[in-house]
């Protein structure tokens, strides 16, 4: 039997594979001897003259269909999140092939990460990433015969948000707590949602260039790119981000800072509010549960406690409603500025929730308790 050809001796005493086979590269590096090197690129070849001849799927790992999604969308916004979820499931499946992930194959994980205290939002957007690569790898990914990674992706079930607490708007009282024990930058950001109702993701990736001065109004609106605006891939589509005179002075302050982000931390880009600053500033204003999506919350009550019609709410909030134009006319961004305008200071408005009605009353019994009796007889 003949030596087997592409395998080649390395300056280091080792052995390395470079071999074409039908037209596809076989490489790999730091085998300890020959005998090492042929053995593995025998299997190599094996599985691709089974996958010629008979169409067979080669084996991928989940980590191996990780990392592919990761590159290729190397620029989604959202990639440090994903990353992150997927560093959390990967130690469960990431070594499974992709034909043996399923909902048993991630019961453990669910249950560990139940029992370490995650809710179950949170255990979904790790849930959620394995489905959507899962998705991709059955219908998007084929290799050079043009068959799929994996034949059908399997049915990952997203847990039911049974966990989940109520949006918590902030009171104007609370407002007024928070802002002075939250670090400068972050203040600045946490005002700025409260008068423009924007995501906090949004905040954070706010460029200078997406900026518009809108003289008649004396602010700028800023024309947020698709890429940054939340939505089904297929309906994504810029949206724009009207500023009330309070968010107008807050952006106003940061001019100049930085040349390509509006809101930065020591010269450099925020990647997330709800940070430890975030964090040990609201358990200092004594509002340790408050979400930063919760400023998003508080301006829509305020924003219905106004009066502003619930259309126009949810062209300030983003929200999907048929009814709202995918082109901005200047009408609609004097309507916009207005019910903004109409939020900046507390003037007689309520801006109280059921639930925060329910957190006062809390208090008030656990002060009525404390109260001691009078003795009797």
């Amino acid at each position: 039997m003949g030596r087997t050809t592409g395998i080649q001796s390395t300056k280091d005493g080792g052995y390395k594979v470079d071999k074409v086979y039908r037209k596809q590269r076989i490489q790999q590096s730091g085998f300890c001897s020959f005998e090492e090197a042929e053995s593995w690129l025998i299997r190599q070849l094996e599985g691709l003259r089974t996958t010629f001849v008979h169409g067979t799927r080669p084996k991928r790992t989940f980590e191996e269909a990780a990392i592919h999604y990761l590159h290729l969308h190397a620029n989604k916004p959202s990639i440090q999140s994903d990353i992150y979820h997927l560093k959390a499931v990967m130690p469960y499946i990431g070594q499974l092939h992709l034909d043996r992930i399923h909902n048993g194959s991630l019961k453990s994980f669910v249950e560990e990460k139940k029992d370490q205290g995650r809710k179950n939002k949170t255990i979904n957007h790790s849930l959620a990433i394995v489905r959507r690569i899962l998705n991709l790898a059955a219908r998007d990914w084929r290799d050079e015969d043009g068959l799929t990674w994996l034949l059908t992706a399997p049915m990952i079930t997203l847990l039911k948000l049974t966990d989940q607490r109520p949006p918590r708007p902030i009171m104007w009282d609370e407002q007024r707590r928070l802002l002075p024990k939250l670090a400068d930058h972050l203040a600045a950001m946490a005002l700025f949602i409260l008068n423009t109702g924007c995501r906090d993701d949004v905040v954070c990736s706010l460029k200078w260039e997406w900026e518009i001065p809108i003289p008649q109004l004396g602010v700028s609106v800023f024309v947020v790119p698709p890429k940054h605006v939340k939505a089904e891939e297929e309906r994504k589509r810029e949206a724009v981000l009207v500023l009330n005179t309070v968010a107008q002075k807050v952006i106003e302050a940061q001019r100049g800072v930085h040349p390509e982000y509006v809101f930065t931390y020591r010269g450099h880009s925020i990647e997330r509010m709800s940070n430890n600053g975030w964090q040990n500033g609201r358990k200092k204003a004594g509002l340790g549960d408050l979400h930063v999506h919760d400023l998003r919350h508080t301006v829509g009550l305020r924003l219905r406690e106004s009066g502003v019609q619930e259309n126009t709410v949810s062209a300030v909030l983003w929200h999907s409603n048929k009814n709202i134009t995918g082109h901005y006319s200047m009408a609609q961004i004097v309507e916009i500025f207005e019910a903004l305008e109409s939020i900046k200071d507390e003037a007689n408005r309520w801006n109280i929730s059921l639930e925060s009605l329910k957190r006062q009353a809390k208090v008030t019994q656990k002060s009525l308790s404390q109260i001691p009796q009078k003795q009797t007889g």
